[in-house]
């Protein structure tokens, strides 16, 4: 069975092209992340509770972090048994979930992790199609 994966990704959502013996499935996977937000001030501001902020500023990171971590599980199993997967999309989230395949030891080969704008259904189905296509080693 060959199973390619187009992934285009960021923090608030993944869109999942996944082609498994000329059969295609779309999948949309939403994360429950908020935007990381930054406090002013924090551990070195002159107001008696500056010191909190930034205790409070460390913990909705860590909960952030941990909320991604969640999200890019989630999105890698939906594709798992992938031969190959294209990784794209507009900010950190594609090299961030890169990284994570490797720490859960993902069998398959990321072809490529590239960066590109927003996209509909139609453009990810396309541009995977492009890049497996001229990609010799999954046809």
């Amino acid at each position: 069975m060959k199973k390619q994966v187009g992934l285009w990704i960021d923090h608030r959502k993944a869109v999942l092209v996944i082609i498994t013996d000329g059969r295609e499935e779309k999948k949309l996977i939403l994360s429950n992340t908020e935007k990381n937000v930054r406090f002013s001030g924090g551990r070195h501001s002159k107001t008696p509770y500056g010191a909190y902020r930034g205790s409070y500023e460390s913990t909705r990171e860590r909960r952030f972090s941990n909320n991604l971590n969640q999200y890019y599980d989630e999105v890698i199993s939906a594709f798992r048994g992938a031969e190959a997967v294209l990784i794209f999309g507009p900010g950190e989230a594609k090299g961030e979930i890169k990284k994570r395949l490797s720490k859960k030891h993902f069998h398959g080969q990321v072809v490529s992790v590239e960066t590109a704008d927003k996209m509909t259904d139609r453009q990810v189905t396309a541009r995977m199609n492009r890049h497996f296509s001229g990609f010799a080693g999954l046809e």
